[in-house]
């Protein structure tokens, strides 16, 4: 996870959101250029499927268990 956050999390990047979730923890980020950066962890022990919810817009995705999850828009 923090591999995730030092490539996609530069500096400057203020912290934006964050939602509790016990199987899905996420963090979100606003980089310098104006991006939006969203790290979520799988902490389940099967895959997930999650939906991304800004500013009117949705994605749907699925994680795998275990997995790290960046998503930038």
């Amino acid at each position: 996870m923090i591999a995730h956050a030092a490539k996609f999390v530069r500096p400057g990047s203020v912290r934006i959101a964050s939602n509790y979730s016990v199987k899905l923890p996420n963090v979100a980020f606003k980089n310098p250029m104006g991006q939006k950066v969203l790290i979520v962890l799988n902490k389940a022990t099967t895959s997930a499927t999650f939906q991304i919810r800004f500013k009117g817009k949705l994605a749907t995705t699925t994680l795998d268990a275990g997995a790290v999850g960046t998503y930038v828009w």
